[in-house]
């Protein structure tokens, strides 16, 4: 069994690193019919990145939160629900974030933590929504966790405008008691905005590795991910497993919204339309194949991919929809399991070359 898995593990890392090159292909092929150097425009984009303190920093600062909405959506996968909804439970993290961060007075390390648990319970009730309405009634989680998303951003942005910050379109900064962000640690990366989120990032990957795969809970919820009917046959609860993987996949998205609000901007603003985290964490968990490590070297390459865009226009002239072309194609690849098809024919045809 573990060769197997091991055999596994291996063709899946194959053809993920054949979908981003294919996905760059894509890309550099839309440069070329655009009239753009894509060897100069990639270039930029990695140096860009990479290079200096600060944009390393910044890069670093881009992959956090992208961790956690990747693992919040690879939990629910790997329980066979599709929690499209992490946009949503990532803005109530950020807002429950924030109103702690305002409204209490803790001292320095309390305030910080509090404000972070706050934001992932926060996640965790707004995921709790659809769970209990799936297991309860049957109702598709895509379309609960889809309007949850709609009534999460309304939500935060009414709270912002009439509550929080009195007709401004931003909340004040929060106290520098729950901030996360630490002076020295910005100093060395150049004044970047890098954060302590980061390192609750990798914790929780650690924490999903051995929740998932090390623990009686994590077999029952895979069990009921692949089979539902032989899992409850087994003497398992399906709707408390359903219920107990949507909220521990809302607590991983409220932990990301508490980090961007707590660690990179400090205060909240009114959004006139969905951040697009929670979203980019979907892609995040297909590329990572739904494993704590996947999503985390998924979440480098799509981090890498997102600032240096950005970069990549000034320095080369390309725009950055570009870029969102290429995360659509890798995904494209993924979903479709093109490689992995090409891979397998490959494999026959050469066991049957062997075979003559």
């Amino acid at each position: 069994m573990k060769v197997l898995s091991r055999i596994n593990s291996q063709s899946t890392f194959i053809t993920s690193l054949l979908s981003i090159l294919l996905g760059m292909l894509i890309g550099a092929i839309m440069m070329v019919v655009a009239g753009y150097d894509p060897i100069a425009a990639y270039n930029a984009l990695f140096v860009s990145a990479l290079v200096q303190p600060y944009d390393l920093g910044e890069t670093l600062r881009t992959i956090t939160p992208l961790i956690l909405t990747g693992l919040a959506v690879a939990l629910a996968f790997r329980t066979g629900l599709f929690n499209i909804g992490v946009e949503g439970q990532f803005i109530v993290g950020q807002l429950v974030a924030i109103i702690v961060g305002l409204k209490l007075n803790l001292p320095p390390v309390l305030h910080a933590v509090v404000a972070v648990i706050a934001g992932g319970l926060a996640g965790a009730v707004w995921g709790l929504v659809p769970g209990l309405l799936k297991a309860t009634r049957g109702v598709h989680e895509v379309i609960i966790s889809i309007m949850m998303n709609f009534i999460a951003l309304y939500l935060s942005n009414a709270l912002v405008f009439h509550w929080m910050s009195n007709g401004a379109d931003s909340t004040p900064k929060i106290m520098d008691s729950a901030s996360l962000r630490i002076d020295a640690v910005s100093q060395m990366f150049g004044g970047a905005r890098l954060h302590f989120g980061l390192i609750l990032a990798i914790l929780a990957a650690f924490v999903m590795y051995v929740l998932v795969w090390r623990t009686r809970l994590g077999y029952e919820l895979r069990a009921v991910g692949h089979n539902p009917l032989a899992a409850e046959y087994a003497g398992m609860s399906v709707k408390r497993n359903i219920i107990l993987s949507m909220m521990f996949s809302g607590t991983f998205a409220g932990l990301a919204g508490a980090g961007e609000a707590l660690g990179t901007s400090g205060y909240l603003a009114i959004q006139p339309a969905f951040t697009g985290i929670g979203f980019d964490g979907i892609a995040v968990a297909l590329l990572g194949a739904s494993t704590p490590l996947g999503v985390v070297l998924a979440s480098v390459l799509f981090g890498i991919l997102t600032y240096g865009g950005g970069n990549m226009q000034f320095e080369a002239g390309v725009p950055f929809e570009v870029i969102r072309v290429v995360f659509a194609a890798i995904i494209l690849f993924v979903a479709a399991n093109v490689t992995g098809r090409l891979l397998g024919k490959f494999s026959r045809n050469k066991g049957g070359d062997k075979r003559a």
